[in-house]
């Protein structure tokens, strides 16, 4: 790994190169950003994948949805539609990708929307028949040229930021000080017996500025895995014999949380979309026992061959004990912007 690292050293000094040029000039006016007169909130990391964004806009369609009309924007990864699609009764993961849908499914009182290029996004969803209150942009940290309100930034407790090099030597989309950009920065997928004394070790290597404000989270699996048409309890079917199944980046937790000795485990790229051979392997490798699969995979491998055995296992990002701080800044903002808009 060291001598990996050493070949590709230049070319992540030139990508961070070519990435720092590109935010001085966004940072300078030199190339412009767009503001709108509403409250955006961008979730997002330096990290390419697996720091659990999915489940941080979920706990803030959550927090907000009750009390305001809530969209969300994302570019729609691996997607097979082009530009600007509002989610309608008639979309499905390959028009919207997995994600946006998967926020389509489950929360009905929300738009949920996708296009490549945001400030286009935003605009489309201000100019349609329900205009929203706040707008949510997924995976958007890099997107400068739209300027939120206010930036979430996620690193993974296994996968900290401050520990990480420049692509392609590491994994981070752009320079560590990037994070200067958060106003939150939120530590993900930490161990949920996380002592106080090991989050302010954590606080101090980050070393974040006194104006930049620190949550941890930790995955909360639900109690019951679903398919389109009954439930299980988890605890039941962690006994069972059974195939689980995960397309996402780092599934090792998914897998540990459900698996026994006997049970097989198989993995697929992130985002992965199934062709009928693969689904015709895995039914079967299954051999008539269920199969439980992520959420994101759920939206995908619904009404295929594997319906009738699939199941999945849903997750919420749950806070520590400051929860109620987040939930507190959230609104404040929200609520200030609406109120000046």
């Amino acid at each position: 790994m060291n001598l990996l690292r050493k070949i590709l050293f230049p070319f992540a000094v030139l990508y961070g190169f070519i990435t720092g040029i590109r935010n001085f000039l966004f940072d300078r006016g030199v190339l412009k950003s767009y503001s709108f007169n509403l409250p955006v909130i961008a979730v997002g990391n330096l990290s390419v994948g697996g720091t659990g964004k999915t489940p941080q806009i979920e706990c803030l369609i959550r927090l907000l949805s009750n009390q305001y009309k809530v969209a969300t924007l994302s570019r729609g990864y691996k997607r097979q539609s082009e530009g600007f699609v509002l989610a309608n009764e008639n979309s499905d993961a390959l028009e919207l990708g997995d994600e946006p849908f998967q926020f389509y499914q489950k929360f009905k009182n929300i738009q949920v929307a996708v296009d490549a290029n945001r400030k286009n996004g935003i605009e489309q969803l201000l100019s349609g028949s329900i205009k929203p209150d706040v707008i949510l942009l997924d995976d958007a940290f890099q997107h400068r040229k739209v300027k939120a309100g206010l930036y979430i930034m996620l690193t993974s407790y296994g996968d900290l930021y401050c520990n990480d090099f420049i692509l392609p030597m590491g994994n981070l989309r752009e320079s560590r000080s990037g994070v200067q950009r958060a106003n939150i920065v939120i530590i993900t997928k930490c161990p949920p017996n996380l002592s106080l004394e090991a989050q302010n070790a954590i606080k101090k290597e980050l070393n974040l500025s006194p104006n930049q404000s620190l949550f941890f989270t930790f995955i909360e699996y639900d109690e019951v895995v679903y398919s389109d048409k009954k439930t299980l309890k988890a605890d039941e079917v962690k006994a069972m014999d059974k195939l689980l199944l995960a397309g996402i980046a780092k599934p090792e937790s998914f897998f540990a949380h459900l698996k026994q000795e006997n049970d097989e485990c198989l993995t697929y790229p992130d985002h992965h979309h199934f062709s009928e051979s693969e689904l015709q392997e895995i039914k079967k490798k299954a051999n008539g026992r269920i199969i439980v699969t992520t959420e994101k995979d759920f939206v995908r491998l619904k009404g295929s061959i594997l319906s009738r055995q699939l199941y999945y296992l849903p997750i919420k990002s749950s806070f520590f004990s400051d929860g109620d701080s987040f939930d507190k800044y959230i609104l404040n903002y929200v609520g200030q912007s609406t109120r000046n808009s």
